[in-house]
């Protein structure tokens, strides 16, 4: 009997424990659809983000021919001027985000930092290299940008420039690496390692992720490359809050896992389905009443079509059920796009010019071209759970 149809008999035979959801109290967003859940919605509802310019290049770096969609925010205004030029893109993205999202939260003391990005700032990584080869001696770099090409500076420097001293952790998943950042923060959560988490994901946009891009073919036709941040405040259950600290959603599942990319796409739509449908049983949400979707697929070639299918195995029937195309907006963001993802479902319950009442319950998913797969469920905050 195949692996897979050996997990199904074990879902089957042992049934799911009840689930605790974790809440979503706040939420800082940044994208090429401006700062905050609102600018977000309105992008939504418009079909399209212009984005700001492309963030001011070294030494003569130019972008390939493709769209590109950069986030427009005011940088100095959220995090102060002092020591701003040494942050990277990246820092300055996930540090923001984290700004925004802390001001929903009135008391930050026990809160920690949990961030999924691809690799960090591939622009500060890319250009530390190449110093190392282009100046008179490889050790003739700029020692204060070195820190900038960790993979956990932005969630680093967040912490330092916040006084965050509970858990810090940053997560490489490539484009399910915000999910991963969920599912960690969710476990700790609800292991009683922590109080309170931000956790979200991060990506910045670089003419060296661009040419990567370019070079490989990877990205879908018609996509637009992009960048952002989405970072939640996420409370223990049981935990005391302040009446301000209202839930915008419940996060009730995140669910990965893994196909073998070589046994073809369609073993990786299996694992998906699989995955979409162990994450709702789990949560004790019915397949017909998922109102939104929101894939992530779209933006990286022949994979789009991959995850449709999955959803309609995972998910059959389409009346009343909302598609989120959160990549034709946003672009491809990468490892923020998973987060772009949940905050676009947020975004959607929150516009006031939208009746969503009835949609109680979503679906998120994303599929990596090295088969990982994953999903988050989300309810509204009042429906049972």
């Amino acid at each position: 009997m195949r692996t897979v149809e050996r997990a199904r008999d074990a879902r089957t035979a042992a049934p799911a424990q009840p689930v605790t959801p974790v809440d979503i109290v706040a939420a800082g967003v940044i994208s090429a659809a401006g700062v905050g859940l609102r600018a977000l919605a309105d992008a939504l509802r418009q079909g399209r983000a212009a984005g700001g310019p492309p963030d001011a290049v070294r030494d003569a770096e130019t972008y390939p021919p493709v769209e590109v969609r950069a986030a427009a925010f005011p940088a100095a205004d959220l995090l102060g001027r002092k020591g701003l030029s040494r942050l990277t893109r990246a820092d300055q993205l996930g540090a923001a985000a984290c700004t925004l999202a802390l001001e929903g939260v009135t008391d930050p003391a026990g809160t920690g930092v949990v961030l999924g990005t691809a690799v960090g700032s591939t622009g500060g990584v890319a250009r530390f290299v190449r110093d190392t080869f282009v100046q008179e001696r490889p050790y003739l770099v700029n020692p204060s940008d070195f820190p900038g090409t960790l993979m956990n500076s932005a969630a680093g420097r967040t912490a330092i420039r916040h006084g965050l001293t509970d858990a810090n952790a940053t997560v490489s998943g490539g484009p399910l690496a915000s999910l991963h950042a969920l599912r960690f923060a969710r476990q700790a959560l609800l292991a009683g390692h922590a109080r309170r988490l931000l956790a979200g994901g991060v990506e910045e946009l670089s003419p060296h992720g661009a040419w990567a891009w370019h070079r490989t073919g990877a990205l879908a036709a018609h996509t637009a490359l992009g960048e952002g941040a989405a970072v939640f405040a996420l409370a223990a259950p049981g935990e005391r809050r302040d009446a301000a600290e209202r839930p915008l959603a419940r996060l009730l599942a995140c669910r990965t896992g893994f196909a073998d990319a070589a046994r073809g796409p369609l073993a990786v739509g299996r694992r998906l389905t699989e995955c979409v449908e162990d994450a709702l049983e789990r949560s004790g949400v019915a397949a017909e009443d998922v109102a939104v979707v929101a894939p992530g697929a779209a933006g990286r070639r022949g994979w789009a079509a991959v995850e449709e299918r999955a959803l309609r195995a995972a998910l059959p029937g389409t009346t009343g059920r909302h598609r989120l195309r959160v990549q034709t907006v946003l672009g491809e963001t990468h490892g923020a796009g998973t987060a772009l993802q949940v905050a676009a479902v947020i975004a959607r319950w929150q516009d006031p010019r939208l009746d969503t009442r009835d949609e109680r319950s979503a679906v998120v998913t994303s599929v990596g071209p090295d088969g990982s797969v994953g999903c988050a469920v989300l309810v509204r905050p009042d429906s049972p759970s």
